[in-house]
């Protein structure tokens, strides 16, 4: 048996309902927050810069001339919780840069170690950076985790639609795991045209010390992570994905770390051959775009931004904890309002919008209001994408932190359904 497995039908017009619902949900938040930065945007008055390194300046030191600061380095504490870490406690260091060529980009590494009250350790680098006049872009996801996650099976339907919800205990399907995990993806692409990059990359993959706290055989009490793994025939206590990558990028943010205009998209085309560490032969594209649209020509921190993204197994099998799923995208800034890994199927399509604003006249502080959805497969059950959808929203506050490179420390609280979050980290979520 499967612990307190929970399957929904809904016939065609119950479906459409609950797609309504979630649609009106993001459409009413953009409406509320394009009509409220038109009324504002007229009004706001010009004032100078302050970043939170100003606060602790001499006044007089303000006005003396400096020569224009190319790099920054933040190290900062890490607090934050959820569901899946609990409370995490640790430190990020991030140096953004730009090349002294005029119209070079800024480009960041990042890198963090934290541990949770789950005793979790998490270990993480990452890089975006453009180089050699704008001619190279790197992007790098490298990962180390003593890691325990709840699994709660496949597809975005684990979640009862709000009129059969009121019994509904999310906690009730979490099945235990722990597992050490390893991850090095980075890809190299090079600018053929203005904005556009071509190139590909490695991805590497491992997993082990997988244990099933609630599995046990003898008993037939079994979990998805388990039952997956026999049908698709995966190890259940080890496994490993790598493979090679072609990329394609194409940027024209003005910012990468807090762009206030411009697109970004990027798709990925992975193969994972059959002869390395025994693992299946399967192809994964994964896709992304990100939109910024600036409400206000008098102040530019007046942005609304979308981010869509979405992973889609194009043939064979992946073992389960390969699989897409919410929370573990390079960023691992998506799904906001849910434990990472709620939402997981062999295909996932996320959507995000969020209004920025300034609060503060000198845009020391700043907020964002923004809403999301998830949608997963499972083709086992032949449950499709879009076939269920689950929504969330909040609300964020930012300090200033640098003004050269615009980098914001970050706040964000969200509520998604049957969950909620908090969030610190620095540097936008896209």
């Amino acid at each position: 048996m499967v612990k307190n497995g929970y399957t929904k039908n809904m016939n065609g017009c119950e479906k459409f309902k609950q797609f309504v619902k979630s649609f009106i949900i993001i459409c009413s938040l953009c409406s509320f927050t394009i009509s409220l930065a038109q009324q504002t945007k007229d009004t706001v008055p010009v004032c100078k810069i302050k970043d939170f390194p100003d606060l602790f300046r001499k006044k007089d030191s303000v006005h003396l001339a400096k020569p224009p600061k190319n790099n920054f380095l933040i190290l900062i504490p890490l607090i934050a919780s959820q569901p899946a870490t609990g409370f995490l406690y640790g430190a990020i260091g991030q140096y953004t840069f730009k090349p002294k060529q005029e119209h070079a980009r800024y480009s960041s590494a990042t890198i963090s170690g934290s541990y949770t009250t789950k005793k979790q350790l998490l270990i993480n680098a990452k890089n975006n950076l453009v180089l050699n006049d704008n001619k190279v872009y790197l992007a790098g996801d490298w990962r180390f985790y003593i890691f325990s996650q709840d699994n709660y099976g496949l597809g975005s339907d684990i979640i009862p639609p709000p009129y059969r919800d009121q019994d509904f205990d999310l906690e009730s399907l979490a099945q235990p795991m722990t597992y050490k995990y390893f991850k090095f993806h980075q890809t190299l692409s090079y600018g053929f045209f203005k904005d556009f990059y071509i190139g590909g990359g490695i991805h590497l993959d491992g997993y082990s010390d997988i244990n099933d706290s609630y599995l046990n055989v003898a008993n037939e009490q079994y979990t998805a992570h388990y039952l997956y793994s026999k049908k698709h025939g995966y190890s259940d206590t080890k496994y490993y994905v790598d493979g090679l990558s072609f990329n394609l990028v194409y940027d024209s943010r003005d910012n990468q770390v807090n762009a206030n205009h411009g697109w970004y998209g990027n798709i990925n085309y992975r193969v994972n051959p059959s002869f390395i560490n025994n693992q299946a032969t399967s192809t994964v594209l994964y896709t992304e775009y990100n939109y910024y649209v600036p409400l206000s020509k008098r102040n530019l921190q007046h942005v609304l931004a979308f981010w869509a993204y979405g992973q889609f197994l194009i043939s064979g099998n992946l073992p389960y904890l390969n699989l897409p799923s919410i929370g573990w995208d390079p960023s691992s800034r998506g799904g906001k309002g849910y434990t990472q890994g709620l939402f997981r199927g062999q295909n996932i399509a996320y959507f995000e919008s969020e209004y920025r604003f300034p609060i503060t006249c000198n845009q020391l502080i700043s907020g964002t209001v923004f809403a999301n959805f998830t949608s997963t497969s499972d083709k086992d059950r032949d449950i499709r994408i879009f076939q269920y959808i689950q929504p969330s929203c909040g609300v964020g506050l930012r300090i200033l932190i640098d003004k050269a490179s615009r980098t914001n420390f970050v706040f964000n609280y969200a509520w998604g359904r049957h969950s909620k979050a908090f969030y610190l980290n620095a540097g936008e979520t896209f």
